[in-house]
C-alpha cells in the first residue's frame, strides 16, 4: 500500500501552520451569521450583467427606464443614437411661462394679392416683410415740425392782417403733409419677399420697381444693427453676388433681423428640411380643422 504524495508529515515543519491556513474555505458572509458582519446585502445580491447588457430590446439599467431613452442596435451601422420620449419633447414645446422656442415659419400663409402677381407657379411662398417702422421716422418728424412752425406762423400772419402770407402758409403746410401721406404710402407698398428661389423688393406707387436676387447666387449675406437697430429690433441686410453689382444689394430697416437671417440662411442650405417642416405643420393643421 503505498503512502500519499507530498512530503511526510512532520510536527516540527514551521511552514505547515501557513499551507493549512492557505488551503482553508473561505467562509460566505451572511448577515444571519451573527454579530461582527453588519447588516449589509451579500455580494450575491449586488447587480450581475449579463453578456448583451445594455444591447437587448428593453432597459438593461435602472437609470434607463427612468429616463425613458433606449438606445437601439443596428447590425450594420453599430448603434444609433437614443430615442427621445415625448414626455422629453413636451419640456422642449414651451417652458413654465408659456413662451415657445423660435418656430421659422412664413408669417402668412398666403402671399397678398400686391406681391401674388409677381410670383411663377412653381415657386413656393416663404413671407414678405414692410419695412420697420423707423423708416418713417424723418416724415414724421418733419410732418410734426411743419405742423407747430406753420400754425404759429399762420396765427401770427393773421393778427398783422397779411391774408395772402397766411394763404401761402396754409398751403405750404397741405403740401408737407401730403408729402408724408405719400412716403406713408410708400412704406406701405414697400415689401421685402422670400421665396424658395429667390429674395425680391417691390416698391413705388405709381412706377412700380422690382429687383431680385436667385438664392444660388448669393455668395455673401449679413445683416448689420446699429445701437438704435438693436433696440428697436430693426437692421440692413447687404447681399453679394460674385463679387458683381446688383440691383439688390442693400436692404435698409428690415424688422427682426435676426429671426429674418435665419429664414434666408436656412432656405438657402436647407430647402428640404423647410419642406419637411411646413409639410407636417399644414397636416397638424389639416387633423386640427377635422376634429
Amino acid at each position: 500500500m503505498g503512502s500519499p504524495s507530498g512530503p511526510p508529515f512532520d510536527p516540527d515543519d514551521p511552514d505547515r501552520a501557513r499551507r493549512e491556513r492557505d488551503t482553508e474555505p473561505i467562509p460566505r458572509i451572511d448577515p444571519d451569521d451573527g454579530p461582527g458582519y453588519g447588516t449589509g446585502p451579500r455580494l450575491s445580491d449586488g447587480p450581475s450583467f449579463s453578456d448583451d447588457a445594455g444591447y437587448g430590446d428593453g432597459p438593461a439599467y435602472a437609470g434607463e427606464a427612468r429616463s425613458g431613452r433606449a438606445w437601439a442596435r443596428d447590425p450594420e451601422a453599430g448603434y444609433l443614437p437614443p430615442q427621445i420620449s415625448e414626455e422629453e419633447l413636451a419640456g422642449l414645446r414651451a417652458d413654465a411661462s408659456g413662451s415657445a422656442p423660435r418656430r421659422v415659419l412664413p408669417l402668412e400663409d398666403e402671399p397678398s394679392s400686391l406681391v401674388a402677381r409677381y410670383l411663377f407657379p412653381t415657386e413656393r411662398y416663404r413671407g414678405e416683410w414692410k419695412r420697420h417702422w423707423i423708416h418713417l421716422i424723418t416724415p414724421v418728424l418733419i410732418g410734426i415740425a411743419a405742423t407747430f412752425v406753420l400754425g404759429y406762423l399762420s396765427g401770427f400772419l393773421a393778427g398783422q392782417d397779411v391774408g395772402a402770407l397766411t394763404t401761402i402758409a396754409v398751403l405750404l403746410w397741405f403740401g408737407v403733409m401730403g408729402w408724408v401721406a405719400w412716403r406713408v404710402a410708400d412704406w406701405w407698398y414697400d415689401r421685402f419677399i422670400l421665396t424658395n428661389k429667390r429674395v425680391m423688393v417691390v416698391n413705388g406707387i405709381i412706377t412700380r420697381r422690382v429687383a431680385m436676387m436667385p438664392l444660388v447666387r448669393v455668395t455673401d449675406m449679413k445683416y448689420e444693427q446699429t445701437p438704435a437697430g438693436r433696440a428697436l429690433n430693426y437692421g440692413t441686410f447687404v447681399l453679394e453676388s460674385a463679387g458683381q453689382e446688383q440691383a439688390l444689394r442693400e436692404v435698409k430697416n428690415l424688422p427682426n433681423p435676426n429671426e429674418l437671417y435665419l429664414r434666408v440662411v436656412e432656405e438657402m442650405y436647407e430647402p428640404q428640411a423647410v419642406e419637411a417642416r411646413l409639410g407636417k405643420e399644414q397636416d397638424e393643421a389639416k387633423a386640427d380643422d377635422g376634429a
